[in-house]
């Protein structure tokens, strides 16, 4: 296996009696990378998560981790893997040191690195001030981040975060968005979230997973080329009526709207851009603006997760090794 691939998963099921939460599933994540896990409620990704982590045994298919498998030898496998569920596995009435603490001493950090390396993470994690306060008394925010410190105090290759900025206030959560752009650098993260603006701005890759199965593979900067419609957006000073922009080549629909803003839709292959600046230029329309229509990732999601139309047009991208 590619030394790049930390994590590799091959043909992963998950069956509760004769209904399939997970069928099917292959990826990979490869060093480095922060990839982004989406889907709607019920769709597999927690079941797929708590697989990669350890937490629960899948009914058929592969899971790697550092070359490891997680069924073979799982001590040595989830050694590699700091895992936040969505509900932090916390301890209320511990103050923020005894508690992480306690999880060096869980991931076998050594007794006399104890300390050493709960005072680093708290650092990392902005948990400074705070090692001597109850758990139970710090706010949702800090609580995350307890639960993000406890991920990634053994220093793990991979790291698991599901849903980490459920429940935050807008700053909490471009905090934790930080801290978690800043893991990407040293470890590897899986990031479940329904919230798509967090996969744009944090994450690496998108996969979307719909009914146990992925429906999407692909990088956020190649998913973003890939959103253009067969459409363009104009601004003009001096629009013409719609009637002529429907004379355009391959134009199907036009529509003129307040401020000179133009809208076409034309057929697949048949791109008007070069027409539409020649006549713009001869015909004086006072061209502002010119730029091709996109679909929001929402849009995608929505498509591929809302219908079987929607679930094919964009299948998943098998990748190699």
């Amino acid at each position: 296996m590619s030394d790049d691939i930390l994590v590799r998963v091959e043909g992963l099921e998950r069956f509760y009696g004769e209904r399939a939460a997970v069928g099917g599933v292959t990826f990979q994540v490869r060093r480095g990378e922060v990839l982004g896990f989406l889907g709607p409620n019920g769709a597999g990704k927690s079941t797929t998560m708590q697989i990669v982590a350890g937490a629960l045994a899948p009914s058929a298919g592969l899971v790697l981790v550092d070359g490891v498998d997680i069924l073979d030898e799982p001590l040595r496998a989830k050694a590699q893997v700091g895992y936040l569920p969505e509900q932090p596995p916390l301890y209320r009435e511990l103050t923020v040191d005894e508690y992480l603490g306690y999880c060096a001493r869980l991931h076998r950090v050594p007794r006399g690195r104890v300390v050493e390396v709960r005072e680093r993470v708290k650092a990392r994690c902005g948990l400074t001030d705070v090692g001597r306060r109850l758990i139970g008394n710090l706010s949702k925010g800090y609580q995350q981040r307890v639960g993000i410190a406890q991920a990634v105090i053994h220093s793990p290759a991979v790291v698991i975060l599901d849903e980490p900025t459920v429940g935050l206030d807008p700053i909490q959560v471009r905090e934790v968005r930080a801290l978690i752009r800043e893991l990407g650098g040293e470890h590897s993260v899986i990031l479940s979230t329904h919230v798509l603006p967090e996969v744009q701005s944090v994450c690496d890759r998108v996969l979307i997973i719909h009914q146990g199965r992925l429906v999407l593979d692909e990088r956020v900067d190649r998913l973003a080329l890939g959103l253009a419609e067969p459409a363009l957006r104009a601004t003009l000073r001096r629009p013409p009526a719609a009637g002529e922009l429907l004379d355009l080549p391959g134009v199907l629909e036009a529509e003129v709207g307040e401020g000179g803003r133009v809208t076409l839709r034309f057929r697949e292959g048949e791109d008007p851009t070069q027409e539409l600046l020649t006549r713009a230029v001869k015909q004086d329309w006072g061209l502002v603006e010119l730029a091709p229509q996109r679909r929001s990732l929402e849009e995608v999601f929505v498509q591929l997760t809302c219908g079987e139309d929607g679930a094919h047009s964009l299948p998943a991208r098998e990748r190699a090794a």
